[in-house]
């Protein structure tokens, strides 16, 4: 028999694949000895057959009663009894942090029977039908698909006949009355009564847990976030413990440290005679911990306790859920906690300086997608601005965008092109994809651990939450906060380091991370507070970590001096790609253009001699901004429609110019040349080394221009290191041709100038076949440069520029692509000729240099493949080299993006 059944005390932190984030650390705190209510876990290897197969395991209801009993058993309670029964919460638990995005039911077990028991048992007849009416209506949701709005609006009218505001001031027979609405609710909606036997309530609720594996909002957030399809969610059946026992009762969530700054302290939110999903949901604002400190010394000292064991157990700061019941402590739920980016960097340091960890484990706790998210602009603090509301700072960053008050508008205006701010009362799961739309989040209830600040912190989205003096009116479509009132399409700008929101659009400044990168330590620390030196002393100290470890080169694509000197700046070690077609653009495409369309040898050398000054001129300015790094120029290649007139245009010109007898011989001739170079595919026509070798003296010309600026930077004392490399090739014949040519140049220019110019000549692997006989192409080539942009779109067969708005949304939806190919590497397809040709080539010319120029170089789970294929180093855009940095030095210790933070999903009873 599978074992799919494991009680809390069998598990351990090590063994989330099998029972979940949650389960695995319920266990681990059970091993501990903390107090954590008994329960067991269904596993994920139980949902993964439910999924497959539509039907829960054969064993599964054996193991579930034998587990069940002896629960039972150890509790000295019976599931539904009606003599002080036991109830129990089933809450999902995947392996990864899907925060909000699967399902909970609390008081499992309660019916018309055991509601009898748990009054005489608890002396409290209002908290027994306060509970009863939360498992209906969470049932009601989650079970069987109803919509909360039934059942909101029959709160309401029960609040209204009443003439109070608040759920707390319904009494006892409220609550009754409203537990025989809500079961009629149920029957009318969903066509069948609330289920009496409380074993159909736990096998129900079981399997509603499976299934919100793939509701919606799951898959939408397992696509954002890569999360595997087939992983599943474990299920946790835990005894209840109750928060809405009267005044001396509650539920909270606290961290170790603030997980937006990384500030050392408690930071956390407690409700008096509550839940825990109204900690989450923002319905009532919270208490601070240091009011829980008043309400209850006792707890509140005995949860500091467990804090710092839980903090010195985990090593990392951790995100604590508890609730107390009567003035016990009991701990629902620790994990290793999200945190902003910021927050990161700055604990992984301290825990280094605390000794909890080293610089090793520090550097794996931090990832590349955070240090970007620390290099964007923030507001200009010297702009004048007008204050809107201040709430809590959630999640930091600079968002500037137009007001909208739901979801589907979020999601429409952002397709259009539109930076929005999405403005709630509190959000919920069913938000998520307005969430992901916004570039900011608003709310007006809610605190640091309330739905919208966990989930805008796993994104990486500023928010501010619970700003108090916010009204929000969501179906009037507007805001109002201090006299001024904003309507949806106005503007905002929210600081979500600060707190504060301003009306309008405020100017940005540079980050101080990207200060510190591109001016240095010192300059970087002068005049800004604290918090900010701390937080640029701790990303030198890890960046610093990375270099050191770190056996991949980071180079930049770079295409003139100035790009060459910023990237040198960010910590370039050279450059990886210059794209010779970019030196053309504007009044230089002229030149180009003349030699494409030279009709005679003699006219093509003409061209050919003056467009060698402003090359030769590039190249020097280029070399002195690397002087004594690589630079690796790669010889011409445009679509050959990039360098000639557009085809519509000129035939229309023409046509109107011969109608009115007008017609220039110039341009008849033009389009005649056009006519004869049109392509219908020109991304695999006439490019590259083709148009190099069909186009005499191109690629001479340019050559010639390398060779002479490295001779007079050489001549000037200098130290330039170019490398010419040759794109698109196919076939060895096609280098070896071009070599040949190079070889003479460089000899002919060497002499001339009297210098020795020891220039390697290197090609692009972009094209498959290229991959595929790279034990040939070795045989001429100096290295080995993938142009992994190209070689997705030559392996997949499709274009970038013509597929992405195309179908890549449906294929997204459909789970095609977890991720589009141009954004990660696709490691099964354009990954395995990367490996095929690395080692291939190396095995005809050992010692091989090979480098990656596409812009996968910058993308941190491409850098991890690099890495493990062997590669000597990635390149990618200037802005990117930090994070590449950062990257190729986690790659050795063998920590991918994913692994940065490790929490489960937040759902708490």
């Amino acid at each position: 028999m599978d074992k799919f059944v494991y009680q809390f005390s069998e598990g351990n932190k090590d063994q989330k694949d099998l029972l979940g984030g949650k389960g695995a650390n319920l266990a681990e705190m059970t091993r501990l000895g903390l107090p954590v209510p008994p329960g067991f876990i269904v596993t994920t290897e139980a949902c993964r057959h439910y999924l497959k197969h539509d039907r829960l395991p054969d064993d599964l209801r054996v193991q579930v009663t034998m587990a069940l009993r002896r629960l039972e058993d150890e509790v000295g309670r019976r599931l539904g009894d009606s003599v002080d029964p036991l109830l129990v919460s089933v809450r999902s638990g995947a392996k990864y942090s899907m925060p909000g995005m699967m399902e909970t039911v609390l008081n499992v077990g309660l019916n018309d029977f055991s509601v009898k028991g748990l009054i005489e048992a608890s002396g409290d007849e209002r908290f027994v039908w306060d509970s009863y009416r939360r498992l209906i209506q969470m049932f009601g949701k989650t079970v069987l698909g109803m919509e909360g709005e039934d059942f909101s609006r029959v709160i309401e009218a029960a609040k209204q006949a009443k003439g109070v505001t608040s759920d707390l001031e319904l009494d006892a027979q409220d609550l009754r009355q409203l537990v025989e609405d809500f079961k009629a609710v149920v029957e009318e909606k969903s066509g069948r009564s609330f289920p009496q036997d409380p074993r159909e309530q736990l096998d129900l609720a079981t399997r509603a847990v499976f299934e919100s594996w793939n509701t919606d909002r799951a898959r939408v957030y397992r696509r954002r976030e890569r999360i595997p399809e087939d992983a599943g969610t474990a299920v946790n059946v835990c005894t209840m413990v109750f928060g809405n026992l009267g005044e001396t009762s509650g539920t909270g969530v606290c961290f170790t440290r603030d997980p937006s700054t990384g500030k050392p302290g408690v930071y956390g939110d407690y409700l008096v005679n509550a839940q825990g999903e109204d900690v989450v949901s923002g319905i009532r604002n919270t208490l601070s911990l240091d009011d829980f400190a008043e309400v209850d010394p006792d707890s509140y000292q005995s949860l500091r306790t467990i804090m710092r064991r839980l903090e010195t157990h985990y090593r990392d700061l951790c995100d604590i859920e508890f609730t107390v019941e009567r003035g016990k402590l009991w701990m629902l739920q620790t994990r290793v906690g999200k945190r902003t980016a910021a927050a990161a960097f700055r604990i992984a340091t301290q825990l280094v300086d605390e000794q909890l960890i080293t610089m090793d484990e520090a550097l794996e706790r931090v990832g590349g997608a955070q240090l970007a998210q620390l290099m964007f602009p923030q507001f200009d603090t010297d702009a004048e601005r007008t204050r809107f509301t201040q709430g809590m700072a959630a999640s930091p960053g600079a968002a500037v965008g137009k007001v909208v008050f739901d979801s589907a508008t979020a999601v429409a205006w952002a397709a259009r092109g539109e930076s929005v701010v999405l403005v709630r009362k509190e959000t919920n799961p069913e938000d998520l994809e307005g969430m992901i739309a916004a570039t900011g989040i608003l709310t007006s209830r809610g605190g640091k651990t309330s739905h919208a600040a966990v989930v805008a912190r796993g994104m990486g989205k500023t928010a501010v939450c619970g700003a108090e003096s916010l009204d929000v009116d969501e179906e009037q479509q507007v805001a109002r906060a201090d006299g001024v009132t904003m309507h949806e399409g106005d503007v905002l700008s929210v600081d979500g380091s600060t707190g504060e929101v301003f009306v309008g659009r405020l100017p940005v400044v540079a980050s101080p991370v990207v200060t510190y990168l591109e001016e240095g330590l010192e300059a970087a620390l002068v005049g800004v507070d604290e918090g900010t030196a701390d937080l640029i002393q701790a990303v030198d100290r890890l960046l610093a970590h990375a270099d050191a470890v770190r056996t991949m080169q980071v180079r930049a694509n770079a295409d003139t001096g100035q790009d060459a000197e910023r990237a040198r700046r960010m910590g370039a070690e050279g450059i990886g790609l210059c794209r010779t077609e970019h030196m053309f653009l504007g009044d230089r495409r002229v030149l180009i253009e003349r030699v494409i369309l030279a009709e005679t040898a003699a006219e093509r050398a003409d061209a050919l001699v003056a467009l060698l000054p402003p090359q030769r001129a590039d190249f020097v300015e280029l070399l002195a901004a690397m002087d004594g790094l690589p630079t690796t120029i790669r010889l011409l290649d445009p679509p050959l429609h990039e360098f000639l007139p557009d085809r519509a245009d000129l035939m229309v010109k023409v046509a109107r110019a011969e109608e009115q007898g007008a017609a220039s011989d110039d341009d008849t001739r033009l389009l005649a040349a056009v006519n004869r170079l049109h392509e219908s595919n020109p991304m695999l026509g006439l490019r590259g080394v083709r148009l190099g070798l069909a186009v005499p003296g191109l690629f001479a010309g340019q050559i010639r221009a390398i060779a002479e600026a490295a001779a007079e930077r050489v001549k000037a004392g200098h130290d330039p290191r170019p490398e010419i490399m040759v794109p698109l090739v196919g076939s060895l014949m096609e280098l070896h041709l071009v070599r040949q040519e190079a070889t003479r140049i460089l000899a002919e220019v060497a002499e001339a100038e009297g210098v020795d110019l020891e220039i390697p000549v290197g090609t692009m692997i972009e094209l498959p076949r290229a991959a595929l006989t790279a034990f040939r192409i070795a045989e001429e080539a100096d290295f080995f440069s993938f142009g992994t942009n190209d070689l997705t779109q030559t392996t997949w067969g499709f274009s970038r520029d013509d597929v992405e708005a195309a179908f890549f949304a449906a294929y997204l939806e459909k789970g095609v692509f977890t991720v589009s190919p141009f954004e990660s590497l696709d490691v099964d397809g354009v990954g395995r000729l990367v490996d095929i040709a690395t080692r291939e080539g190396r095995g005809t010319r050992p010692g091989l240099k090979a480098g990656v120029c596409g812009e996968h170089g910058g993308d941190p789970d491409s850098i991890h493949f690099f890495h493990q294929a062997g590669l000597d180093y990635v390149s990618c855009s200037p802005f990117r080299v930090p994070v590449a940095r950062l990257e190729a030095g986690r790659a050795v210790l063998g920590k991918g993006e994913e692994d940065t933070s490790d929490d489960a999903e937040i759902q708490r009873a």
